[in-house]
């Protein structure tokens, strides 16, 4: 007769899971986070655009004060204020920014001794495959001032793969490997977060928000250490270069659409449709004078100054999904944008 072998599991054990027994002797998470948020600050610029956070998150990678955080409007404005872990204020100013990388390098001045992470060390680490516990640190949501601690969130690395994003129609400048998470990292006041190991090791600045492009999902990522490494090493030192930003004139004249939009005659006029030029694309597409321009790729318009910030600058063959309103009704047309007719013959 066989016996029947039952094995006791503590209760706790059922709560904790895999994820205990993956790192059998790490420190609690307690304590990571309390490391980690020594070496994260809480950023406000007076830079930005109406309807963008003005405020951010940076990372501490030398002890005299320099700061990896992202390329994001708040950093346009020239007055930068730091908010250090225990409290203390600084300004700020930009040492150097690359926008191909979607990163900058921040100094702060009359500090020393300052937590931070090693960045070249932090470099020669082997990616981490998917799969892998991960922690998120981020002043998300404007949450954190002065000595508050910032946001963490906990997941696991989804893959490791090109990054190909964009906000609203534009794509975004870095196309190159990063990890993506399983966790909602990337929210307002994210960009330039820290993305760690279960024990608090650095491996990726959280990025934007951003939407993957071929699925038109926003998508929770962290730009590689080690695709930042030159960059933090050279700007500090004073040495890097940007990238040449590329030359306008290589894209071509803007598309035609052949859709006239009422007179922009106050600060936020709505972007109805005054006349629709025929066989213009516009015509095609069945667009109608009163027609109101609700959505642009899932975008929301609410002037005649952001339809033209993005459709006006397309080129030749782009194709956009509207919302327009008529009526009591939501409609959606597809618009492709066409060669700029040619001008009229002179007589």
């Amino acid at each position: 007769m066989k016996r029947l072998h039952i094995w006791a599991v503590p209760f706790a054990a059922l709560l904790t899971g895999p994820a205990v027994a993956q790192v059998p002797h790490a420190p609690s998470l307690a304590a990571v986070t309390d490391q980690v948020n020594q070496k994260v600050v809480k950023l406000y610029g007076a830079g930005g655009y109406r309807g963008l956070a003005n405020y951010g998150t940076g990372i501490l990678v030398s002890a005299e004060g320099h700061i990896l955080t992202a390329h994001t409007p708040l950093l346009e404005g020239g007055d930068i204020r730091v908010h250090l872990a225990d409290g203390r204020r600084y300004n700020a100013k930009v040492a150097v920014a690359e926008p191909e990388l979607d990163a900058a390098l921040l100094k702060i001045d009359d500090v020393s001794d300052l937590p931070h992470f090693d960045g070249a060390a932090a470099a020669k680490r082997p990616v981490v495959p998917p799969g892998t516990w991960v922690l998120g640190f981020t002043n998300q949501f404007q949450i954190a001032t002065r000595d508050e601690a910032v946001t963490v969130q906990h997941g696991v690395v989804a893959t490791f793969t090109k990054l190909q994003g964009r906000r609203g129609v534009f794509e975004a400048a870095y196309t190159g490997d990063v990890y993506f998470v399983d966790a909602i990292t990337n929210n307002p006041g994210s960009p330039g977060g820290a993305l760690t190991t279960r024990t608090g090791d650095l491996l990726g600045l959280v990025g934007k928000e951003l939407q993957n492009k071929l699925t038109d999902t926003y998508v929770n990522y962290a730009v590689p250490v080690k695709a930042l490494a030159e960059f933090v090493e050279k700007g500090m030192r004073g040495e890097y270069k940007p990238v040449a930003p590329r030359e306008k004139s290589a894209v071509g004249p803007a598309g035609y659409h052949g859709v006239i939009l009422v007179p922009d005659v106050v600060e936020r006029t709505p972007p109805f449709i005054e006349e629709v030029r025929p066989d213009s694309p516009g015509a095609k597409a069945g667009l109608r004078p009163d027609d109101l321009v609700v959505y642009v790729d899932g975008e929301q318009v609410g002037s005649v100054k952001d339809f033209r910030a993005i459709v006006g600058k397309a080129q030749p063959g782009t194709t956009f999904k509207l919302e327009v309103r008529r009526g009591d009704r939501l409609v959606s047309v597809e618009l492709k944008l066409d060669a700029p007719p040619a001008p009229p013959a002179k007589k």
